[in-house]
């Protein structure tokens, strides 16, 4: 056994109860530096407020403390200057900054670990990182949010076809559509603010399960953490991984949307819709068909959101099933967080520049919404409001003109009055107001509809709420 080796088993935490050293296979399961090294911040962050609170409660000596610290933050720039050092048998991220603590300060190291457990730490050190991840959420989101919001301004009277079935229903406004996603957005937002609010308690302090007998003064490490409180009951605090469940829970709810907007876009920039062209900086081309415009950035988000939902999936099933308090299996609690933020982060991020950079055709969107009959509603409603026709006959009156407008190929606005007489009476000249599509935007005036006056209201109430 090498020298280096003897320190690493010397310094190993639980060394003491063994006197062989374990399979190099051992070694490698048992390894998470590979992925938790991304919490170094978190890790140094959480063991000086630790170190202080120690101080100042007398448990550790005041020459002790600042040697501790500023080892610490000596550890802290090489990390940020050269990245963490990745050795298995070190285990984790926790294990790799103690020991090169020991190595910076000799033994002083060692008293940072008082009345503290791997336990608390990697419970308080996630938190903290998936708290921030909330926080790095919601301002992306509200990035595009924003994009919606200009696109949405920029459209407020552009007419399109709105959808059921994707099939032509109802003529709306582009400006109107692309608002409804800045509501599914907002509702994101304020998901990731309800798990943020949850999340913050300080589990440091609540050692291995059953708290510590030493003096501690658990309020003072959670302000210093910038958490409101700390965590009621320790078995609860070292095993509870509901924080991470619910940034996955409100990071698939989000991908969702993301994952709708893409599939519109998808099909929008289609030949068969061309509703709009992608810009070069969100598309790519094929190897064997020149011609080719592909919208991969919406189709990778869509398949994002997939993965997303399987990392929600896979936490679940590993916590769904573990006694109090903590197991081995909630080290791989870790990867499927980070890689649903990495490609939350990323999905979000290639939306906005898409929506930001795509250009609308207005023209074919029009076309759309002049064809399918989609102000058919318009006239039922008009037979109600003007002819005092109880609704169900008006649709079925409707419907009948819709069968004639079909038989002659052209479009309800286009039928003789004389023709729409022959269908009822009570039809007169006043029905062509409403027929058109402009019409028929304009006239959606109800809270939340389309009407481009009510359009520019919620826009207006949008960049309000975003600073804007």
């Amino acid at each position: 056994m090498s020298d280096e080796t003897s320190k690493v088993e010397a310094q190993r935490t639980w060394g003491g109860r063994f006197g062989g050293s374990p399979a190099e296979l051992m070694t490698r399961i048992n390894a998470s530096i590979g992925f938790d090294k991304r919490l170094w911040r978190e890790d140094i962050t959480a063991s000086k407020a630790h170190a202080g609170m120690l101080r100042d409660q007398g448990i550790i000596g005041l020459d002790d403390a600042a040697a501790i610290l500023d080892g610490l933050d000596q550890i802290a720039a090489e990390y940020e200057r050269d990245g963490v050092p990745e050795r298995a048998e070190l285990e984790d991220i926790h294990m790799t900054v103690e020991h090169r603590l020991g190595e910076l300060i000799g033994a002083a190291a060692g008293r940072l670990h008082t009345a503290r457990s791997r336990n608390d730490q990697v419970a308080t050190d996630f938190r903290i990182w998936v708290r921030t991840s909330c926080e790095t959420a919601v301002q992306a989101i509200q990035g595009l949010q924003g994009v919606l919001v200009a696109r949405a301004d920029e459209h407020a009277e552009t007419v399109m076809p709105g959808f059921t079935h994707l099939q032509v229903a109802q003529p709306v406004t582009l400006g109107h559509h692309l608002m409804a996603y800045y509501e599914m957005l907002r509702r994101d937002v304020s998901r990731f603010a309800d798990a943020r609010a949850r999340m913050n308690e300080n589990p440091l302090g609540a050692a291995a399960l059953a708290g510590t007998g030493f003096d501690l003064d658990r309020e003072a490490t959670a302000k210093a953490l910038g958490f409101e409180r700390p965590t009621a009951n320790s078995l609860d605090s070292v095993s509870d991984r509901d924080f991470a469940l619910d940034y996955l829970s409100a990071a698939v709810q989000c991908s969702l949307h993301l994952s709708r907007l893409a599939e519109e876009l998808i099909i929008w920039a289609s030949p068969q819709f061309g509703f709009v062209k992608l810009s070069d900086q969100f598309s790519t081309g094929s190897s064997i068909m020149p011609q080719k415009r592909n919208p991969d950035a919406a189709e990778l988000v869509r398949g994002h959101s997939g993965r997303i939902l399987g990392c929600l999936t896979s936490l679940m099933v590993t916590m769904k099933g573990l006694p109090l308090a903590y197991s081995k299996d909630m080290q791989d609690d870790k990867e499927p967080v980070f890689e649903a933020f990495d490609l939350l982060m990323l999905s979000l991020e290639a939306l906005a520049g898409m929506v930001e950079t795509i250009t609308f055709v207005p023209e074919r969107m029009r076309a759309a919404a002049e064809h399918g009959y989609s102000t058919a509603t318009d006239l039922a409603d008009w037979l109600v409001r003007e002819a005092d026709v109880p609704f169900r006959e008006a649709h079925h009156i409707t419907g009948r003109a819709v069968k004639l407008a079909e038989e002659r190929g052209c479009q309800l606005d286009a039928l003789p009055l004389d023709d729409l007489k022959a269908i009822d009476a009570r039809i007169d000249q006043r029905v062509f107001d409403v027929l058109s599509v402009d019409a028929s935007v304009r006239s959606r005036t109800s809270y939340g509809g389309t009407a481009p006056a009510r359009v520019r209201e919620q826009i207006a109430k949008a960049k309000a709420e975003l600073g804007r």
